[in-house]
Formats: C-alpha cells, structure tokens, sequence
C-alpha cells in the first residue's frame, strides 16, 4: 500500500472523529463500568467510506482514545482490539460484497454493519465477562445492542450522503470502490 500524507492526514482525522463521536454522549453502565456512546455510527461510517485499514484504525484508536480520555482507563485495551476488529469487519465485508455483485451495494453495507455490530456486543460481553463476570457483563448486552442498531440506521444513509459527497471532491480517489 502507497502510504501518502494525504492518507495519514485522513487517518488521524478519522481517529479524531471517532474519539469525538464516542466522547460526545456518554450514557454509563454503573454495573460494569463501561458507558453507550454513538462512536459506532461514526466507525461504521468510515469503514463503509474509507475500507477497512482506516475503519479498524480509526475504530480501534479513536475509541480507545476516548476510553482513556473519558476515565474508562479499564476499557481502553479491550476498545482498542474490539472497535479495531469491528472497523476491519465491516470494512472487508462491505467491500467484499461490492466486489461479487452479491446485490446492491446498501445490502452488503447493512450485513458488514451487522457483522460489527455483532461482534461489538460478543466482544463487550467477553470483555465485560473476564472483568466484571459472567452476570455483571450481560447488563451490557441491551446497552450496546442499541447503540449497535443506532449505528446501523445512522451510518448506512450517511454514508451513501458522504460517499456522494466525495466523488465530487479530490477525497472520492481515498476511497475504495
């Protein structure tokens, strides 16, 4: 891969996007220590826009940022490698699907987005399980089920808006596809 100043200069302000899209609204879970946020929205958007290099390293990075910002020192590792896999996921199998003409791009964007998300929530419920326990953890499963469908119904109109917003600028060759 062609590594440019363009290119690092996008992946920062990806990273700083999602530290401030996961800072913005924090909703906390006193039983694990942990909090809802809307950093998914913003991560499965630039996974959807920008593929997966920049997805998992903005989803990773910016979240676990916002974690150690935000005080959640305790989730910051756990964010960095779930929201870094979720960006990749999402990222791979939206192109992936793109690719195979396996049906409209919006249908592969939503099965990418659910990927992540799923593995958003049996990521946080591992994480949550090895910190807090096994009972403790499933408090997060309905929290992180809502921010994964919020990010879901958010991301797929805003990305087809920013994608077409970036064809017409000197962005639209970042992108993949």
């Amino acid at each position: 891969m062609n590594i440019t100043i363009r290119k690092m200069t996008l992946a920062a302000l990806m990273i700083a996007l999602m530290t401030l899209a996961t800072l913005i609204i924090r909703i906390p879970n006193p039983a694990t220590q942990g909090y809802i946020n809307l950093g998914d929205a913003m991560l499965m958007t630039i996974a959807l826009l920008f593929g997966w290099r920049i997805g998992g390293l903005a989803g990773g990075v910016g979240s676990a940022l916002a974690d150690a910002l935000g005080g959640y020192f305790i989730w910051a590792p756990w964010t960095l490698v779930i929201k870094g896999i979720e960006g990749i996921l999402v990222g791979v199998i939206a192109a992936w699907g793109f690719r195979e003409g396996s049906g409209p791009r919006r249908i592969a964007a939503f099965a990418a987005m659910v990927s992540g998300g799923a593995w958003m929530v049996f990521g946080y419920y591992m994480a949550g399980s090895v910190l807090f326990g096994g009972v403790a953890a499933l408090t997060e499963i309905p929290g992180n089920l809502t921010q994964a469908g919020v990010a879901v119904v958010v991301a797929l109109p805003l990305s087809v808006l920013l994608r077409n917003a970036l064809k017409r600028s000197d962005y639209g060759t970042l992108a993949p596809r």
